[in-house]
């Protein structure tokens, strides 16, 4: 036997997948797909199969009815060919950098939905480089996010720190990314 140490430099996250399968024809509006490797949020998703767009109409009603959703989801009235599929139309908005993407599926076949996190975090600090530090919830810092890049909200953050507000950020993660979506001002100042 060797004496000798081994070391591996590990770079994964314990076999956790960014993604899981779910059927193309079960993704509905305001979910969240992946669209060319991009992590999407559903803005309007349309089905060409028949039967569904009378089952969802008579759901719509019962909504109305309940006075629940006006819209489940906007369906299309195309049929499908002798041999084809029903096919799912997606139209998703990446959430990181807010461009709008598109595709195709059969509606029998899986779609990647990405695992999609938001955590809130303290504002402690916002170096020159445009790097942020935050507060993590055990006590540790985080210093690895930029600014975003959305011109209101570097703005309310820039404009809420200079002012010396207490700030909470929250980040959204999905699939190795993280980006600040959102701020809010916890009233104090520091």
């Amino acid at each position: 036997m060797s004496d000798e140490e081994h070391h591996f430099e590990s770079k994964a996250d314990a076999g956790a997948s960014k993604t899981y399968p779910q059927q193309a024809g079960t993704i509905r509006k305001n979910g969240y797909i992946v669209i060319k490797d991009r992590p999407c949020k559903m803005r309007l998703c349309e089905t060409s199969n028949l039967y569904q767009k009378k089952h969802l109409r008579s759901l719509e009603s019962i909504y109305q009815f309940l006075g629940i959703v006006r819209r489940v989801v906007e369906v299309s009235t195309s049929k499908t060919g002798k041999h084809g599929h029903a096919k799912c139309h997606f139209v998703g908005i990446d959430i990181f950098s807010g461009r709008k993407l598109e595709d195709i599926v059969p509606s029998s076949h899986n779609c990647d939905v990405p695992h999609v996190n938001r955590t809130d975090y303290q504002l402690i600090d916002i170096s020159e480089d445009g790097f942020v530090s935050l507060l993590t919830e055990s006590g540790g810092t985080k210093d690895d996010l930029r600014l975003p890049t959305d011109d209101a909200l570097l703005g309310q953050i820039k404009s809420g720190f200079e002012e010396g507000k207490d700030m909470i950020v929250s980040v959204m993660s999905a699939m190795g990314e993280e980006q600040i979506c959102a701020v809010k001002d916890i009233g104090g100042q520091k």
